[in-house]
C-alpha cells in the first residue's frame, strides 16, 4: 500500500492505544500488517513510538517476504519464526487472529467473566470467582475458582494454569471430576485438554 495509507493506519493504532493507555501499559504486541511491504525506517519508527508508550513490539506478521526480512533484521519475531517454534495453543490463537481478552489483575471472589473468545488472566482466579468463555482459558497464576472453557461446545479448547486447585473445571460439556489428582497437580504448571472425550494433562517445562 502507499505510504499515506500506512501512516493513517499507524496513526489510528496509536490513537487507539492512547485512548486506552492504562490497558496497554507494559504490553507486548504482535502486529499483523498483511501484505504491506515495510522498510526498516517504518518499522523502527513504529517500534520507537510504541516504546515511548511503554509497549513492546515483539512480532510483525506479514505475507510479504520483504517485510518479514526487515522485521527479522530488527530482531522482531515473524510468522515464519513463530511457526518454527514449538507451537502452543496460545501462539496458534494469536496467529489465527482469534479474539482474546487479557485481564491484568487477580479476579476476586464474587467476580465473573463471560467472553466470546479466549481469556488470559495475568494474576490469580480466586475461590468464588468464575470464568466462562467459548475459547481457551490461560491463568498466569493460581486457578482456584470455577472455569468453563469451550462453553459453546468447542472441545478443542484448553485450560492452562501455573497452579491448579479449582472448585469446578469444565471443557465443552464435560466436567473434570478427578479431585484427588487435581490436588496433586496444584503446584505444577499444566495444560488440560480433551481427547476423545477424556481429559489429558500435559505438564509445562518452565
Amino acid at each position: 500500500m502507499r505510504e499515506g495509507n500506512w501512516r493513517d493506519l499507524q496513526n489510528g493504532l496509536l490513537q487507539q492505544i492512547d485512548s486506552e493507555s492504562a490497558f496497554f501499559s507494559n504490553a507486548k504486541i504482535a502486529l499483523d500488517v498483511g501484505d504491506r511491504e515495510l522498510g526498516a525506517a517504518q518499522l523502527s519508527k513504529l517500534r520507537d513510538m510504541l516504546l515511548d508508550r511503554e509497549i513492546k513490539l515483539f512480532a510483525v506478521l506479514s505475507s510479504s517476504s520483504k517485510t518479514e526480512a526487515t522485521a527479522s533484521t530488527l530482531g522482531l519475531s515473524t510468522r515464519t519464526s513463530l511457526l518454527k517454534q514449538k507451537e502452543s495453543r496460545l501462539s496458534a490463537a494469536i496467529l489465527e487472529g482469534e479474539p482474546g481478552l487479557v485481564i491484568r489483575k487477580t479476579i476476586r471472589s464474587g467476580s465473573g467473566v463471560e467472553y466470546d473468545g479466549h481469556v488470559l488472566v495475568h494474576g490469580d482466579l480466586n475461590p468464588g470467582a468464575e470464568i466462562s468463555c467459548t475459547g481457551s482459558i490461560f491463568i498466569w497464576g493460581k486457578l482456584r475458582g470455577t472455569v468453563h472453557a469451550g462453553m459453546a461446545g468447542a472441545d478443542q479448547s484448553v485450560i492452562c494454569a501455573l497452579q491448579l486447585d479449582p472448585i469446578s473445571l469444565r471443557i465443552a460439556n464435560i466436567e473434570y471430576r478427578e479431585n484427588k489428582l487435581l490436588k496433586k497437580l496444584r503446584r505444577k504448571p499444566v495444560e488440560i485438554s480433551l481427547e476423545k472425550g477424556q481429559f489429558v494433562l500435559d505438564y509445562w517445562d518452565i
